[in-house]
């Protein structure tokens, strides 16, 4: 297996497969971020694995440290990212986490559940039970900081999206976009058909891991009332 490898800047660079599978490759993405991370290359920052790429963002200066003074950081990480990136299969990801996310539907939570509903053809607790009942995969995370795109939703659940984005989604908002399902971790203007909220909070920049998901995680929704959803909210729960 091949990757090519091109620059974003002077302290980024992008893997990519050279012959895509299309379907698979967030899973290959994922795997390929798992093996640079256990690796600990010194100097790089950040690893954001993609749908098709995996970025990678570093310290040229620390890189080089302790190299010839003729090193070229980003050619000497080439060399490195290839090798790691060269036998990495999907099936070497980390065993994936599962995670249960507990959503409070429609109402002031979800304000697109019952057009969402209608469009599909199903009556409002119908479309809940079936948005619930899936197992999803967080795909990636990007958009916002610890923003999950998750695949596995149902077909007969995507949505449009809005023709008009609000300018401003509160966070926790469980969001349809296309065939895709995601929630909103911070405030932030947004464009999906909204049909719940989750009382957790999806990313903290003062916890050591951040963002609540990650590329390769299973998740369930559960439904809640929204008493419960003030409940577990008062009590800062995670998940």
């Amino acid at each position: 297996m091949t990757w090519k490898i091109y620059p974003l800047g002077d302290r980024a660079l992008v893997a990519e497969r050279e012959e895509p599978e299309k379907a698979g490759d967030w899973a290959m993405m994922a795997a390929g971020a798992d093996a640079l991370r256990e690796s600990r290359i010194r100097g790089i920052i950040d690893i954001i694995p993609a749908y098709t790429t995996v970025t990678v963002l570093y310290d040229p200066i620390v890189v080089a440290l302790g190299r010839p003074k003729d090193c070229e950081p980003y050619a000497l990480l080439v060399r490195e990212i290839q090798r790691l990136l060269a036998n990495v299969a999907a099936a070497e990801q980390t065993v994936a986490r599962q995670m249960d996310i507990p959503v409070c539907y429609g109402g002031s939570m979800g304000p697109d559940l019952l057009e969402a509903a209608a469009r599909s053809g199903l009556r409002a607790e119908a479309f809940i039970r079936a948005h619930a009942e899936a197992i999803y995969t967080v795909a990636l995370v990007g958009f916002v900081p610890g923003f999950p795109y998750m695949t596995g939703m149902p077909e007969g659940l995507a949505q449009p999206r809005r023709s008009s984005p609000r300018s401003r989604v509160p966070a926790g908002s469980v969001g349809i976009g296309g065939g895709q399902t995601g929630i909103y971790p911070l405030a932030v203007p947004g464009g999906w058909q909204l049909i719940g909220r989750t009382p957790l909070r999806l990313f903290d920049a003062g916890r050591e891991q951040p963002a609540l998901l990650r590329a390769g995680d299973r998740v369930r929704f559960v439904p809640i009332d929204e008493a419960r959803f003030r409940e577990l909210a008062r009590e800062g729960v995670e998940a």
